[in-house]
């Protein structure tokens, strides 16, 4: 299982703000929402074994919010930022005065949160990892038993407290590159480097049919190789 944990600093957890302004009053909404639809999105499906996490800490408890997108479960997730946070202000808005967890559309479920306590939690799962520029080359991390559970910010960096909290943690700090790329980016690279260790769909499969070879080399070589 993969899981994404993203702090999200700036967004209002009232979901006040207009899709039309995204990048701006919605505090980067925008690539909150783009890294949600990268961490599920395959190209023409979804990716069943993840799960994202998103901290909506603008703003302390009570107000604060949490929202759990399941891949395995979720609908109505499309590829684009628009529609994407269309879904999670959907959830917010509806989350006001609704403390108790719900789920407001299949797979999508918000709750109120306390912010240090979820992360807390977080980095105590099996696999728990930092994502920041700062740390070891990811393809140097092998996850246990293939569970991959990592925490990483949006735009702005974590605060002071949470800094803290990841580094006392002890959970390994992984860099996709010595560039500072947006939390999308950060996502795809992560989850390019995870499918790299993956054996190939037909090796996966046991081979193309009556050559004990994966598929591909067989389309490689020809029919008749």
């Amino acid at each position: 299982m993969r899981r994404f944990l993203l702090l999200a600093h700036r967004v209002p957890p009232s979901g006040a703000f207009t899709l039309n302004d995204l990048a701006g009053g919605a505090g980067r909404m925008d690539e909150v929402a783009r890294a949600v639809s990268t961490a599920l999105t395959l190209s023409n499906d979804l990716r069943r074994d993840t799960e994202v996490t998103v901290l909506f800490i603008a703003q302390p408890p009570p107000a604060a919010r949490r929202i759990d997108v399941v891949g395995a479960r979720v609908r109505y997730l499309n590829p684009d930022e628009r529609s994407t946070a269309a879904l999670l202000k959907n959830a917010l808005v509806r989350s006001v005065g609704h403390p108790e967890p719900f789920e407001s559309s299949p797979g999508l479920r918000v709750s109120a949160a306390d912010p240090v306590e979820a992360l807390g939690a977080f980095v105590r799962q099996p696999g728990a990892v930092w994502l920041t520029e700062g740390g070891a080359p990811i393809g140097s991390y092998e996850p246990p038993a293939g569970e991959w559970a990592a925490v990483l910010s949006d735009p702005y960096d974590p605060t002071e407290a949470e800094a803290e909290l990841l580094r006392a943690s002890g959970v390994p700090r992984l860099s996709v590159g010595p560039r500072s790329l947006r939390s999308s980016q950060v996502i795809d690279l992560a989850h390019a480097a995870l499918d790299a260790r993956e054996p190939p769909a037909g090796a996966r499969s046991g081979g193309d049919e009556g050559t004990g070879r994966p598929a591909a080399e067989r389309v490689a070589n020809g029919p008749g190789a």
